[in-house]
């Protein structure tokens, strides 16, 4: 199956190439002024539809995702399937989503502590065969320049290390955009825009 990974899209809409599935991980709002619930409307709504006439389409939101946290019906009304601590299947592949990342400064979406976050990781069934996050696992594509740390959850690795889906796909660190490997498990930091917002990582083509 050849799957799209894209994350942190901020406001841009890039041409997605063709594929089966298309794993959408969150920060889709702009990182600038905007108003919301018309950004969701006639941007991501429509692009969201445009990708559906040729691919499956599944989704989580991410921290700058302020809407669909204090709003979640706006998640549900795109024609993508959208997670929240959640899961469904796809062509044979069972997928689980979640929103969660470390919390990482002040007044953003779907942050938790460390302790916190372990009991969300405790909901992924074993036999996931593809987990969409927004937040990285601690040390794949999670290193932020920002105060030169790895930003990413330590119980969310230990979690991937118990039950080794195929593919991790993540975003949340811009920089961290990339391919990395654990044993079998592909992990994907698929961020599009770089730490300035600006577009410049293509979208990340994964066969499994």
């Amino acid at each position: 199956m050849k799957i799209c990974c894209l994350s942190d899209l901020h406001g841009h809409f890039p041409d997605v190439p063709d594929c089966y599935l298309l794993l959408l991980a969150g920060d889709y709002a702009p990182a600038w002024k905007h108003h919301p619930v018309r950004f969701h409307s006639e941007r991501l709504v429509p692009w969201v539809f445009d990708c559906r006439q040729r691919m499956e389409v599944v989704a989580v939101a991410g921290n700058h995702d302020l809407l669909f946290e204090e709003h979640p019906q706006y998640a549900t009304n795109a024609s993508w399937k959208y997670l929240h601590d959640s899961g469904c299947e796809v062509g044979g592949l069972k997928i689980w989503g979640s929103p969660w990342q470390p919390t990482f400064g002040q007044g953003w979406a779907f942050n938790l502590d460390e302790s916190q976050l372990a009991d969300k990781w405790a909901l992924i069934p074993d036999d996931t065969d593809i987990l969409l996050l927004h937040g990285p696992p601690r040390g794949y594509g999670d290193y932020s320049p920002f105060g030169n740390e790895h930003c990413g959850s330590p119980s969310l690795l230990q979690r991937i290390v118990e039950i080794k889906p195929r593919l991790v796909v993540s975003g949340h660190i811009h920089s961290g955009n990339g391919v990395r490997h654990l044993g079998r498990t592909t992990i994907v930091n698929a961020s599009y825009v770089n730490e300035q917002y600006r577009p410049a990582f293509p979208p990340l083509v994964i066969e499994i």
